[in-house]
């Protein structure tokens, strides 16, 4: 039977647990109820963000997918729910990246997945960066080199090594993400590193790695012993 929130007892309120009990009491469903505020005549905030939750599987990624038009198709979510729903959600993404960048010497290539999956990891197109390394192995400088299609994008390596000696790097790494969540590397992707390592030899210029980042997973040229 629906009851409205304001008539639930003190301290299951989504707003007077948080205070009361924490934040980390507070399930996902409670924390987005607090964001929307109210739900709808037939249905409390929490009860209708559980709906919401149920259908992107309990999951805050594929939620975070979710546009403002899809979300305003649940009853009692508007545009301006909707927004904040999805504004509270890119402040999440943003904070996992802040906190991927305090990161300063890559000693693994599970370390550049956690660096780089929250800025490319969930994008539905292809994108191609580089990290710089100075001879610490630490990050000097990260550059986007090219962005494409669902299914590849073009690089110019004259691009890598330029930006590689106006910052002094000694060391990169290669990266860029498959959107179709497909591991393997593709032929391109084997002649494209081929063609970078051989290049790098003679300007002297390490290419550390070349990984392939997915939502979930990465797979690292070195590790696999490609590179």
């Amino acid at each position: 039977m629906y009851m409205p929130i304001n008539q639930w007892a003190e301290d299951d309120r989504p707003r007077e647990k948080f205070l009361l009990k924490g934040k980390a009491t507070l399930s996902d469903s409670e924390l987005l109820a607090i964001l929307i505020g109210s739900g709808s005549r037939n249905e409390s905030a929490v009860q209708l963000c559980q709906r919401i939750l149920a259908s992107s599987n309990y999951n805050l990624t594929v939620l975070s997918k979710l546009s403002i038009a899809q979300l305003t198709q649940f009853k009692g979510i508007g545009v301006a729910k909707a927004i904040t729903i999805a504004a509270a959600l890119e402040l999440g993404r943003r904070r996992r990246v802040e906190e991927a960048i305090v990161l300063e010497q890559i000693t693994s290539s599970k370390a550049v997945f956690e660096l780089m999956q929250p800025i490319i990891g969930e994008l539905p197109h292809e994108e191609f960066w580089v990290l710089y390394l100075n001879n610490a192995n630490k990050i000097i400088y990260k550059s986007q080199i090219s962005k494409g299609g669902i299914t590849g994008t073009l690089v110019d390596s004259r691009i890598i090594f330029k930006i590689a000696f106006e910052y002094n790097a000694t060391a990169i790494i290669l990266l860029h993400n498959h959107p179709s969540g497909k591991l393997k590397p593709s032929q391109a992707d084997l002649n494209l590193t081929k063609s970078l390592q051989q290049a790098s030899k003679s300007l002297e210029i390490q290419i550390l790695d070349h990984i392939i980042i997915t939502e979930n997973h990465y797979f690292s040229f070195a590790d696999e012993g490609v590179l």
